[in-house]
């Protein structure tokens, strides 16, 4: 599975997701509802375009480092 994101860039870079891509199927951001630092990595649980939760997560001790998708919860419906 590849997984592409597109980030908002403001106060610093990759600042939040606005965008991402997983296997060609592109999903906007319509929130994002918790973000968290580790000592290595970024976290963000987003709410997509689809009413679908993800949690991304990017590698902070690398630059320009490859995002992951570790979690997905089908929206209740």
């Amino acid at each position: 599975m590849k997984l592409q994101v597109e980030c908002y860039s403001g106060y610093k870079a990759e600042e939040r997701p606005v965008v991402f891509r997983i296997d060609g199927h592109e999903y906007r951001v319509e929130e994002v509802l918790d973000q968290w630092y580790g000592p290595a990595d970024a976290w963000f649980k987003v709410r997509a375009h689809d009413g679908n939760l993800y949690i991304l997560r990017r590698r902070t001790c690398v630059p320009h480092s490859e995002w992951d998708l570790v979690s997905f919860r089908q929206a209740a419906g």
